[in-house]
């Protein structure tokens, strides 16, 4: 396979290293996704088993959101001073125990602060998997391996909720997190023996303002998220629901104003904010953010639209779904080959509109569509989104230098954490709002039917706007050729 051979000049790894480092990305890949996915379907499981409501269960879900998103930034930069190979392993290593300990959680706290160190652990690993991957294969490999890691993304996702449905269908909720023992132990056992530690890892002092202050970003902008999600439902439990949202934007204001002086004037910063003045990389982070709050927004309401509208039940909702990661695993490796011959941004640009056009078709679905009518649009929304996935994550890993990968890493797993938080949040704002509208209203089940399609158009804008910053970025000149202008002067 191509993906093994080598060829002189190669960077990275040997063949059958670089086989077995794959590997143990793909496996460490697998279990975040697996645990994100499945646990969404075993929330109402574990709301009644440890007999709690389930608006309290679903902090099991969000407090391993918020640890990933508040730790994103702090160990993309970390990883410069300790080696892709230490954090890897004690990422992956607190991630295995934490889910040990979520297996063994008798009470609904103690679960939300395992799930909590789990994210920590998830985050010590999301944000530089890519940076790994750039480091273990060559150049000139580079799409073709963000693309099967795509294919792998969408291949869990398809599967993820038919098999936490059959585990929780013979066995207790807790072997959905116990299952993750023996993933971890195979993904550290091969880190450990394919992969060396950087030798030049970053001596200067961490910056620990910088760090601080990311965290209260990062995760101020979850919690104001979700908070004015709430504000207009009437299940939201607070006393002072626009005041305490109020609250967590002022303190995302204050934090990440401190935070940029902070990487503007400290001589090693968190992130450094020089990588932004690489044009192709910062449009392309931007088109990432505002893709992925589409796709988390369509991704949301379509279970609403084939079980509360179309009548299908939960198992038949996640069957019509499959269609959309099949289409991304059908097309995400083909885009990765295609990036390593062409311009990234064209076959980006090209995904992008062929899943507007996806989502175009399911915002104008027919009242009682046939099976075969739904499958369609989903299948075309996931090949477009498998288009422009893979070559623009490489065009962000290839306009830096090698020495920031890991930040590099890092920011483009910040910007998929926050444009599905963004995503679920419009939904919730969007559902609230036209529910509690139509209260007391004649035909007021209409409301799930008008949000629904608010929500398509609303996706298929950011989509529309993803694409002209796709375009802009075609003309720009890339990493390359800005190096060799330099080294000319």
């Amino acid at each position: 396979m191509t993906l093994f051979s080598d060829k002189p000049g190669d960077e990275g790894l040997p063949g059958k290293a670089r086989c077995l480092a794959m590997i143990a990305v793909m496996i460490t890949t697998t279990m975040n996704v697996f645990d994100a996915s499945m646990i969404n379907i075993a929330l109402p499981t574990i709301s009644q088993t440890l007999r709690v409501p389930a608006s309290a269960a679903i902090w099991v879900m969000n407090a391993y959101l918020l640890s990933v998103a508040m730790t994103l930034a702090i160990f993309a930069a970390l990883a410069t001073r300790i080696g892709y190979r230490v954090q890897f392993v004690a990422g992956l290593g607190l991630f295995t125990l934490a889910s040990l300990g979520c297996a063994g959680s008798s009470s609904l706290p103690l679960l939300i602060v395992m799930r909590f160190v789990q994210g920590i652990g998830g985050a010590a690993t999301l944000s530089i998997a890519p940076a790994l991957l750039k480091s273990v294969f060559p150049r000139r490999l580079l799409g073709r391996i963000l693309g099967l890691n795509a294919l792998l993304i969408a291949l869990c996702t398809a599967l993820a909720p038919i098999l936490g449905g059959t585990i929780l269908a013979f066995f207790r909720w807790q072997w959905l997190f116990a299952m993750n023992l023996p993933l971890g132990i195979a993904a550290i056992t091969l880190v450990l023996r394919t992969i060396d530690n950087q030798p030049n890892c970053v001596t200067e002092r961490f910056d620990t303002l910088g760090a601080v202050m990311s965290a209260i970003a990062l995760g101020s902008l979850i919690m104001c998220a979700n908070s004015f999600s709430q504000i207009a439902s009437d299940s939201a439990q607070w006393r002072h629901p626009i005041e305490v949202a109020t609250s967590y934007a002022g303190a995302a204001l204050i934090s990440t104003w401190v935070f940029i002086r902070r990487q503007r004037r400290a001589e090693r910063p968190l992130i450094p904010l020089a990588m932004f003045s690489s044009a192709r990389f910062s449009l392309a982070a931007f088109t990432s953010l505002i893709s992925f709050v589409s796709q988390n927004m369509t991704f949301i309401v379509l279970p609403f639209l084939f079980e509360n509208v179309y009548g299908y039940s939960a198992l038949q909702s996640a069957l019509l779904f499959t269609p959309w990661p099949i289409g991304i695993a059908l097309a995400a490796p083909r885009a990765g080959r295609l990036a390593d011959q062409y311009k990234p941004a064209y076959i980006s640009t090209i995904g992008l509109t062929i899943f507007a056009a996806g989502l175009l078709s399911l915002a104008l679905l027919p009242t009682s569509p046939a099976i075969w009518d739904l499958c369609w649009r989903n299948l075309l929304c996931g090949i477009g989104f498998g288009l422009f996935q893979s070559p623009n994550n490489r065009e962000m890993l290839a306009n830096v230098a090698m020495a920031n990968s890991s930040y590099a890493s890092g920011v483009l797993a910040i910007m998929r954490t926050f444009g599905q938080c963004l995503g679920a949040a419009c939904v919730g704002i969007i559902l609230s709002i036209l529910a509690h509208i139509d209260i007391g209203r004649v035909g007021a089940g209409s409301s799930i039917v008008r949000s629904i399609h608010l929500c398509f158009y609303l996706a298929l804008g950011g989509s529309i706007l993803a694409i002209l910053l796709s375009l802009s970025r075609i003309r720009k000149p890339d990493f390359n050729c800005v190096e060799s202008a330099s080294e000319v002067r």
